[in-house]
């Protein structure tokens, strides 16, 4: 079943706001602001069961591998430290490919 990350589970993690940690001229900012992922859950909804536990977010999988590639981060373990600053991240297990 594929996953979502909606407000509603703000109430699960500790209270962020990004404002007080991404400062405004970031370069994530600018990627964010170009970055449009709404297809992304249309597209990838074949391959998803109906059934079973909610998978990750796939648009938070890919902006986590957008930013490792930005920012050279090579390390599942370390990205995952860096997200987890601002989302309750998916385990480094679930980034690498074996």
């Amino acid at each position: 079943m594929m996953g979502r990350l909606t407000a509603g589970q703000a109430q699960f993690c500790y209270a962020f706001h990004l404002d007080e940690v991404v400062p405004a001229d970031h370069v994530v900012r600018r990627i964010d602001a170009v970055l449009d992922l709404g297809w992304i859950h249309k597209e990838l909804a074949p391959f998803y069961s109906n059934t079973g536990r909610p998978s990750i977010d796939p648009e938070l999988m890919i902006r986590m591998l957008l930013v490792g590639y930005v920012f050279a981060i090579r390390s599942e373990r370390r990205m995952t430290t860096k997200v987890s600053r601002s989302h309750r991240p998916p385990s480094r297990q679930t980034l690498s490919a074996g």
